[in-house]
């Protein structure tokens, strides 16, 4: 259906969020299109000096049920599901005095924002579930040929401008358009209800839950992406992404880019509570160095020493918006993605040298981290909490006869951030300020240990008076046996082996000094 075809000479308005309300509202006016609304948007447009109809008026029944029933109205709804090319529809329109409702603009009770505050009461949360405004939505949206459904305030300008342009119409491409959106907000909405109430339980029991009865997601493409995870694979993330990682730089991102970017941003924000730069270098979004210091340079400097082998093609990330000096020490290398919460612009200007490297700057105030974790599995999803546990070393229980100096525990605090970020099996070698020596992806306990100790030799990079930090329990003696012959003084670790003892001992025997956090964090 071309614009010619399509006019709008009537719309209704009923929004909760009222942002460029009266503006858009003044625009349709200004074209003879007549504007029916109720409740808190009438109150608004009329305050806002524009002319409006009451959907009382209009339906010729009265709002009641507290403003329940306002427009669940076969004149409401039959204005906006007649189709205008059916001589059928037209005739039963005429015999039962209904008229066209030509576009719908609104949007739903604050539903979503409502349950997220705290201590929100289950019966608050059902009154702010909206009923007709979705019922309207989905009406328009199915019958886009002969109406447009607008449900986003971000979309008025555009919506303005095309109306005028169309002197009152709009596009069949834009109206379908405007549709797809609008079912898509239906199905956001009703997911998080659906979601909401899955985690409260029955009455009965009273018990809540972060995971409920079902887990629904609706979430907007973000991207499309290079590839996937292979470049015969299709790939696209979906959700806030490109709001939280803005791609500042560089050709599009793929499917392991964005994984990497998660992993490195992840990491990073568990060091939020400390002061110096803190410089991170991830391949195969797993940590292989991580540097703290005073500057950013002096950090890279030790998180590069950790490993000088395994940055080319990798990813860092910063805790600090980068400076030249970094820049110039990282531009030596090939790198596939460099992170920070800022660039400045003659940092950006001289790292675009590169054509193919991608910048990225990462908002902090846009992360929720404590959002569901979830994977793809076999028919179906896993799905947990995040895992935001940050264990101090300063309160793990000391388990061995020599207790940590207060270098070994800062030691210890700084490998707890790196190891939970390793791929299972996984352990460290640190010292307070930097990594020495990385093992993980390993089938045993035990493998990653070996791992990490040849590297340092093969590096010379020296272990004498490092601390060793296991993101799992070591179930045998040789796991301290192995750090002591390394060169390890110290040893931190969940505990909770059968043979804890055993291991206690051997840490004893070569006066290890060794603490139990009670906390795993498998990474598979």
């Amino acid at each position: 259906m071309s614009t010619d075809q399509f006019r709008v000479r009537r719309a209704l308005l009923g929004v909760s969020d009222k942002t460029g309300l009266v503006e858009f509202a003044r625009a349709l006016q200004e074209l003879d299109i007549e504007l029916l609304s109720t409740g808190g948007t009438r109150t608004a447009l009329e305050r806002g000096g524009v002319a409006v109809r009451s959907v009382e008026d209009f339906t010729g029944s009265p709002e009641m049920l507290d403003g329940r029933v306002k427009t669940l109205h076969p004149k409401i709804h039959g204005g906006i599901l007649a189709r205008r090319d059916l001589e059928t529809h037209r005739r039963e329109m005429a015999a039962n005095h209904i008229e066209p409702i030509d576009m719908v603009v609104v949007n739903f009770y604050p539903f979503e924002s409502t349950v997220e505050r705290a201590n929100v009461s289950l019966d608050e949360a059902i009154e702010n579930i909206d009923i007709g405004g979705p019922a309207m939505v989905r009406a328009a949206a199915k019958n886009h040929s002969h109406v447009a459904v607008v449900v986003d305030p971000g979309d008025y300008p555009e919506l303005t401008e095309a109306i005028r342009a169309g002197k009152g119409g709009l596009s069949s491409e834009l109206r379908f358009r405007l549709a797809r959106k609008a079912f898509a907000r239906v199905a956001a909405y009703d997911c998080a209800i659906a979601n909401y109430l899955g985690r409260q339980g029955s009455e009965k029991s009273g018990e809540s839950g972060p995971l409920g009865e079902t887990f629904s997601v609706s979430l907007p493409l973000a991207q499309k992406l290079r590839y996937g995870e292979n470049p015969h694979q299709s790939g696209a993330v979906y959700g806030d992404f490109s709001r939280i990682a803005e791609q500042l730089h560089g050709r599009e991102l793929s499917f392991n880019n964005v994984i990497d970017i998660t992993s490195a941003v992840n990491l990073i924000l568990d060091f939020s509570d400390y002061d110096d730069a803190i410089v991170a270098i991830l391949k195969h979004n797993t940590p292989c160095g991580v540097g703290l210091a005073p500057t950013l340079k002096a950090a890279w400097d030790k998180a590069f020493a950790t490993d000088p082998d395994s940055p080319f093609g990798g990813i860092i990330v910063t805790n600090r918006p980068w400076d030249m000096e970094l820049a110039r020490a990282v531009d030596e290398l090939f790198t596939e993605v460099l992170i920070g919460p800022d660039f400045p612009p003659d940092v950006i200007e001289f790292l675009r040298g590169k054509k193919n490297r991608r910048l990225i700057r990462y908002h902090r105030g846009a992360i929720r981290r404590d959002e569901l974790d979830s994977r793809r599995v076999l028919g179906g999803l896993l799905v947990q909490t995040a895992d935001l546990s940050l264990e101090d070393a300063r309160t793990a229980k000391v388990v061995t006869r020599r207790q940590p100096t207060d270098a070994e525990l800062r030691a210890m605090n700084f490998g707890l951030r790196v190891c939970k970020h390793i791929k299972s099996n996984a352990i460290v070698f640190v010292t307070a300020d930097r990594t020495l020596a990385v093992g993980g992806g390993a089938t045993s306990r035990i493998d990653p240990v070996y791992a990490a100790r040849e590297k340092a030799a093969r590096l010379g990079v020296d272990l004498k008076g490092s601390v060793l930090v296991s993101e799992a329990l070591f179930p045998f003696p040789d796991g301290p046996t192995l750090a002591a012959e390394a060169g390890a003084t110290a040893i931190a670790q969940p505990g909770g082996a059968v043979r804890d003892h055993e291991v206690i001992e051997a840490a004893d025997a070569h006066s290890i000094a060794m603490v139990f956090t009670g906390v795993r964090h498998f990474r598979h």
